[in-house]
C-alpha cells in the first residue's frame, strides 16, 4: 500500500510542465552517459530504483531487480576494458521525447533513440535505433529509474557502396 506521506511529499515537489520535461531530459542524459561512457557502478546504483525492472524485445527480461541491474553493467564495464572491445554510445532523438507526469510518484518518459558503435578507437557508425518508455519515481532523495521498455529495435541502413 503507497505511503500517503511519501505520495504528499513527491507531489510537493514533482516539477511542472516543462520543468518536469527538463528534469527527465537530464537524468535520462545523465543515466545514459553514465551507462555508455563511464564505469561506475556504484553511482548506476543510485540512479536505479532497488525494485528495477527492464524489458527488451531481443533480449527478453534483462533485470528484475536493480542489483541485478547493475551487476550486469560492471560485468559489461570489465568486458569494455579489452582494446579491442565493442563501445557504444547512445543519443536520444530529442523531438521525440514526451514527459507525462504520475502524480505522486513521479514520470513516464518515452522516445526514440540512435545507437552507435565503434570497436577499439576504430570509427563509429550508427548501428540501429529503438522506442523506450521509462518510469521515473522520484522521492525525496531525488530522480531513479524504476521501469524500461526497450522495443522496436531496427539496424541502420546500411551505408551506400562508395
Amino acid at each position: 500500500m503507497p505511503n500517503p506521506l511519501l505520495i504528499a511529499a513527491v507531489a510537493a515537489i514533482l516539477p511542472q510542465g516543462a520543468a518536469l520535461t527538463t528534469a527527465i531530459a537530464e537524468r535520462d542524459a545523465a543515466m545514459f552517459s553514465l551507462f555508455f561512457d563511464t564505469c561506475d557502478p556504484a553511482a548506476l546504483s543510485a540512479m536505479i530504483a532497488p525494485d528495477f525492472e527492464m524489458y527488451h524485445d531481443r533480449d527478453g527480461v534483462v533485470a528484475t531487480s536493480g542489483a541485478a541491474f547493475v551487476a550486469l553493467y560492471a560485468k559489461s564495464c570489465a568486458a569494455r576494458k579489452a582494446p579491442d572491445a565493442w563501445r557504444s554510445r547512445r543519443a536520444l532523438v530529442t523531438a521525440s521525447l514526451n514527459v507525462h507526469p504520475v502524480p505522486g510518484l513521479g514520470a513516464i518518459e518515452d522516445g526514440e533513440h540512435v545507437f552507435y558503435e565503434r570497436r577499439g578507437d576504430g570509427p563509429e557508425r550508427m548501428a540501429g535505433s529503438a522506442r523506450f518508455t521509462q518510469l521515473w519515481r522520484l522521492s525525496p532523495g531525488g530522480w531513479q529509474l524504476a521501469r524500461v521498455f526497450s522495443y522496436g529495435h531496427k539496424a541502420a541502413a546500411p551505408a551506400p557502396a562508395g
